[in-house]
């Protein structure tokens, strides 16, 4: 019986449900605390957290990172659709729950980036991403920045444990007979 059995067929699809799950609650999650931020924080007062190191100011991105491509918003908004389509498939393809998490973060993430570059002002696939987290005097993010960068950890952290579990399969059993031994 191939991998695509019964067993495959079952577990594809409550794998991808808990991709899109997890996707869907990052985007209302961002998309929230946005909204959240436009009627609560200004872009001139900062209200500390953890004093000097982390507060909130609202600021409108027009770039990635610490503003960089903020002259080709539009350019950002194709890269970012072609990433949630890639990440849609990816998400039919997930083969462990843990992985299904993972890409359900990349992909709610990318998706809540987009949304402000296709909705947010100043028009139609050029709208600045809406931004509030104020990391002492380096940048400004939002959740989405934060919900996409816990994807990246965990997708390396289980590719780190996939790829030390393919190793240790591999190595020879001490106790086994090789054909020398014969």
């Amino acid at each position: 019986m191939n991998s695509a059995g019964p067993i495959g067929s079952r577990v594809r699809p409550r794998l991808f449900l808990i991709a899109c799950a997890v996707a869907a609650g990052a985007v209302l999650i961002d998309q929230g605390t946005k909204a959240l931020a436009l009627s609560r924080l200004s872009e001139q007062a900062r209200i500390p957290l953890l004093g000097d190191w982390l507060g909130l100011q609202l600021a409108f991105n027009p770039g990635t990172v610490m503003s960089l491509g903020s002259g080709s918003t539009w350019l950002l908004t194709i890269i970012a659709a072609a990433a949630s389509v890639a990440l849609l498939i990816a998400a039919t393809r997930a083969r462990t729950a843990g992985w299904a998490v993972a890409i359900g973060l990349l992909w709610g993430g990318a998706v809540g980036n987009l949304l402000d570059r296709l909705l947010a002002p100043p028009g139609f696939g050029r709208g600045h991403v809406t931004d509030f987290l104020a990391y002492g005097n380096l940048f400004i993010g939002n959740l989405a920045d934060v919900i996409l960068g816990v994807g990246v950890a965990l997708g390396i952290l289980l590719y780190v444990s996939q790829s030390k579990g393919r190793r240790s399969s591999h190595q020879p059993d001490e106790h086994r007979s090789t054909p020398k031994d014969i």
